[in-house]
C-alpha cells in the first residue's frame, strides 16, 4: 500500500455557519480539497433532537466545498465524512477538526491512520436494533481496511454521526405496521448511539455476535467499547464512520492514543492518554506541550446511577437542562484544565462507549 500522510487542522467558528476558516485553509495551498477525508466538529446548539446548527453546519461545509472539489454540495457527503456535535456548554469552543489525506514518502514508524465509512440509509424501525449494530460493524471494518489498519489493537477512536427517529419517522414506520424502538424522540437518540456504538465493539472484537439482540441496546451497559464515540443527529439516516488509529503505512508526525475515563472526573486517565502519545505530566499543560496537543476527543455521561463515587449528583433530575448538557460542560471543565484549553470536542451520550458514566479519551498530538 502507498505510503500516506494525514494531517489534522484545528479551526476556530464564529458561528455554525462560519467556513471562513476552512475557505482559507484551502486557499492558502497548504491542504488541497481533494485531500480533505472528514471533517469534525463541535457546534453551540442543546445537542437535541432539534439542534438544527449540526444540519446548518453541515449545509454550510458542503456549500462551501463544491466548488473546491468541483462537485454539487450532495456529492460532498458522499466523498467527505462531515460529523457535527451539538453542545460546548460551560467553557467548550466551537470548533472544525479537518483531516487531510494524501501521498507520502516510506513511513519509518506507525502514525495516525484514518478511514472512512458510510452505512446504507436505516429504517426507523431498525434504528437502536440489530440491523444498525451489524451495519455499522461492517461500515467499521471498511474503514479500517481504507486506513491500512489490521490490528484492531491499533485503533484508538471511532467517530460514529448516527440518525434519530422524528415524529414523522415514528409515523411512517407505523403506517407500514412496524414498530420503532421507542415514541420519544429524544429517548431514540441514546438507542441510537448505543447501537452504532455496539457495532463498533463488535467490528473490534470487544463484544462477541452471541451476546448481541435487539434487547440489549441500552439495556445491557457491560457490553460495550473503549472506542467507540457516537452522536446523533436529524441530519442524516445512515451512519457516518471516522475510524482513528497508528499505522505503520502512513508516515506523519502525528500519533494517536486513547484511555477508558471510568467516571466524569477521571483525571487519570485523561493524563495516561497524554502520557501514551508522549505527553506525560504531573499537572497543565506548559506552553510547549500544550502546542503539540492537536486534538482532544471525549465522550460524557451522567451514568444511570445519579452517583459520581458514591456522590449524589442532579444530573438526571434536572427537567430545565438535559443531563448530556452538564455531563458536557463537567466533562470539558476536567479536561480543559488539564490540557489548558478549551477547543476540545466533547460529546454527550455516553451509551455503551465506555463504562456506566464514563467514556474513552483520544489524544492526537504530535511526537
Amino acid at each position: 500500500m502507498t505510503a500516506r500522510r494525514c494531517r489534522v487542522f484545528r479551526l476556530p467558528t464564529a458561528s455554525p455557519e462560519d467556513v471562513t476558516g476552512l475557505l482559507a485553509l484551502l486557499a492558502s495551498g497548504e491542504v488541497a480539497a481533494h485531500d480533505l477525508c472528514a471533517i469534525l466538529g463541535k457546534t453551540e446548539g442543546n445537542g437535541l433532537v432539534n439542534d438544527f446548527t449540526r444540519a446548518f453546519a453541515v449545509s454550510a461545509l458542503q456549500s462551501a466545498l463544491a466548488a473546491p472539489l468541483g462537485c454539487t454540495p450532495a456529492a460532498v457527503a458522499e466523498r467527505i465524512a462531515i460529523v457535527m456535535s451539538g453542545g460546548t456548554e460551560g467553557g467548550l469552543s466551537p470548533h472544525l477538526l479537518v483531516f487531510a489525506a494524501s501521498r507520502a514518502e516510506a513511513p519509518s514508524a506507525k502514525s495516525l491512520a484514518i478511514g472512512t465509512g458510510f452505512t446504507r440509509r436505516f429504517l426507523p424501525e431498525e434504528i437502536g436494533r440489530l440491523p444498525q449494530i451489524e451495519a455499522t460493524a461492517e461500515a467499521v471494518a471498511r474503514a479500517m481496511a481504507s486506513a491500512g489498519i489490521t490490528d484492531p489493537a491499533d485503533v484508538h477512536y471511532v467517530q460514529v454521526k448516527c440518525p434519530l427517529l422524528t415524529s414523522e419517522s415514528v409515523a411512517a414506520a407505523a403506517s407500514r405496521g412496524e414498530t420503532v424502538v421507542t415514541d420519544s424522540t429524544t429517548k431514540s437518540m441514546g438507542f441510537s448511539r448505543g447501537a452504532s456504538a455496539l457495532g463498533v465493539a463488535l467490528a473490534l472484537g470487544e463484544v462477541e455476535r452471541a451476546a448481541l439482540t435487539d434487547t440489549v441496546v441500552c439495556r445491557r451497559f457491560d457490553l460495550c467499547s473503549g472506542r467507540a464515540s457516537t452522536s446523533a443527529g436529524v441530519e442524516l439516516m445512515h451512519n457516518e464512520i471516522v475510524v482513528l488509529g497508528n499505522s505503520a503505512v502512513w508516515a506523519s508526525d502525528l500519533v494517536i492514543g486513547h484511555r477508558v475515563m471510568r467516571d466524569a472526573i477521571d483525571l487519570p486517565a485523561a493524563m495516561g492518554a497524554l502520557a501514551d502519545v508522549g505527553l506525560a505530566t504531573a499537572g497543565q499543560l506548559d506552553e510547549a506541550a500544550r502546542a503539540r496537543v492537536v486534538a482532544v476527543l471525549a465522550k460524557a455521561d451522567p451514568g444511570s446511577s445519579g452517583r459520581i463515587r458514591g456522590q449524589r449528583h442532579i444530573m438526571l433530575d434536572d427537567s430545565d437542562i438535559s443531563a448530556t448538557r452538564h455531563a458536557r460542560a463537567l466533562v470539558g471543565g476536567v479536561l480543559a484544565a488539564l490540557i489548558g484549553r478549551t477547543d476540545l470536542f466533547v460529546s454527550g451520550g455516553a451509551e455503551h462507549q465506555g463504562p456506566d458514566g464514563g467514556g474513552p479519551i483520544a489524544i492526537i498530538a504530535r511526537r
